[in-house]
């Protein structure tokens, strides 16, 4: 790989560059930097959001107490960040387990679909199959435009499923979806700092869904 093609993430780093000790100075101050805003940010859309997380909160432990089923998905690293929701929520370290699934987590389900019906469908044919009226569908976005995810929404939104986007930037068509019944979104404009938030949200939803259910993680 070329100098170029990474040089936007660390431009202070140039090719030449021979004075460690000032190189690792650099390095240092950009990680502190990312970190500070990063935790700054995380701070103010906690805050924005803190009434709506208890009211999501209390939707979801009723939910999962009658059975119901929490189902996310995303597309490239957000995809990652599903698959840790759904284990965090479905064998937590501490507290109750709460039923859930990870829609991209069976790749001969994702290419199937893919291949046979399109990108755009391989969540909402999923819902199709195992989502009901009890359920719970969370969709993580960093720009909330992915049509998959809307797709998904749409169905869940036919089905009775309660619905969650958690999104980045401006909140994109989630977040005036008419099928989203709740968008959380980090304001902000880089990708890495929208899903280290993101990731703090959704632990902090976790932790009141906990006491919710009577626990204090």
């Amino acid at each position: 790989m070329s100098p170029e093609a990474t040089d936007f993430l660390y431009p202070f780093i140039e090719g030449d560059e021979q004075d460690t000790r000032s190189l690792l100075a650099d390095l240092e101050a950009s990680a502190r930097v990312k970190s500070e805003e990063s935790l700054r940010l995380a701070e103010v859309t906690l805050e924005e959001y803190g009434d709506l997380l208890d009211t999501v909160a209390e939707a979801l432990a009723a939910r999962s107490r009658r059975g119901g089923v929490l189902f996310t998905f995303g597309n490239g690293g957000s995809a990652t960040d599903a698959q840790r929701i759904a284990g965090l929520f479905a064998g937590p370290p501490v507290g109750l387990a709460v039923a859930a699934r990870c829609l991209v987590e069976d790749p001969a389900v994702l290419t199937a679909l893919s291949n046979d019906v399109g990108f755009d469908l391989v969540f909402s044919r999923q819902l199709i199959a195992h989502g009901s009226s009890g359920d719970t569908a969370l969709g993580l976005s960093t720009s909330g435009d992915s049509a998959n995810l809307l797709q998904a929404f749409e169905e869940a939104r036919r089905r009775g499923l309660l619905t969650i986007a958690v999104v980045g930037g401006g909140g994109g068509r989630c977040a005036t979806s008419p099928d989203v019944d709740h968008c959380l979104v980090v304001r902000s404009g880089s990708v890495h700092r929208i899903q280290e938030v993101q990731a703090e949200v959704v632990l902090d939803l976790w932790t009141r869904v906990q006491r919710c259910l009577g626990v204090s993680p």
